[in-house]
């Protein structure tokens, strides 16, 4: 996905994606106390989790505040020439085209994280199963060896080719194979009608460290080379809600705008 970088831009920017994964190493190097394990002694990540489309202030009851989250533009790195076309994507009017899940399409997985929905982890020694309650999405991925390549023949698709390793007690997963798509729910919030895309050569890696039974600190990094001269990270939080589980989804239900033709709801007649 980056062979259209020269080799020297390639080098630079793996040394920039290196030094904010190592410094995201040095912080988290610590082991936490009470953390949850699995027989094989790893974090175990197994449950119910409010994502970092929420507050995570709990209230009565369990609960938690949902909220809708962006990524935030100050910890962006400068744009390239011609990354706007992706970063401040002019809107049309035409809610297929300037935000497709208003049809009940993919969100795409820098959104998908970022959703107000709970979400489910099921973890194994060789996998970890991830199901979002938003539109049902789910993620499979394979544990193994720490930075081995993916597979040579990604499709691209919505959520990308996820794969993870464990460097200590920090789960990292890599994810590439992403098609062209919606970064984050920008649209909903933009006074100027931009909204803010990624490009089909996005990279992602997401560092997840258990801090308390439960408490997860997540760390995203995006490398973008079609948008950004060098990849950044933004934190983020994930919390554990025991008494949680997730719900059916359906998003075609009750929808009263099939095909953006709008119909009065039964308390509008």
């Amino acid at each position: 996905m980056m062979g259209t970088l020269s080799t020297s831009k390639r080098a630079a920017t793996a040394i920039v994606l290196g030094c904010l994964v190592a410094a995201a190493v040095h912080a988290q190097s610590k082991p936490a106390a009470g953390v949850p394990r699995t027989p094989d002694g790893k974090p175990d990540f197994t449950g119910v989790w409010a994502g970092p489309g929420f507050t995570h202030v709990v209230g009565p009851g369990d609960t938690d505040t949902p909220r809708v989250s962006t990524y935030d533009p100050k910890g962006f790195t400068p744009v390239k020439p011609g990354g706007e076309v992706w970063l401040k994507k002019k809107v049309t009017g035409d809610p297929r085209v300037d935000d497709p899940t208003a049809f009940c399409m993919p969100n795409g997985l820098p959104r998908q994280v970022l959703s107000p929905y709970a979400q489910q982890w099921i973890q194994t020694p060789t996998q970890i199963v991830v199901l979002y309650e938003y539109m049902h999405f789910f993620r499979v991925i394979p544990i193994g060896r720490a930075n081995r390549p993916h597979d040579s023949d990604i499709e691209p698709t919505f959520m990308g080719d996820s794969i993870g390793w464990w460097d200590g007690d920090t789960l990292v997963i890599d994810t590439v194979g992403l098609r062209e798509w919606m970064m984050d729910a920008t649209l909903d919030q933009s006074a100027n009608r931009e909204a803010r895309w990624h490009s089909d050569a996005l990279h992602v890696v997401e560092r997840l460290r258990v801090t308390s039974p439960t408490d997860v600190a997540y760390t995203m990094t995006i490398d973008d080379p079609k948008v950004f001269t060098a990849p950044w990270s933004q934190d983020f939080a994930m919390k554990r809600h025991a008494t949680w589980k997730i719900f059916e989804f359906v998003c075609e239900e009750n929808n009263r705008c099939q095909g953006g033709k709008c119909a009065a709801s039964e308390a509008q007649r």
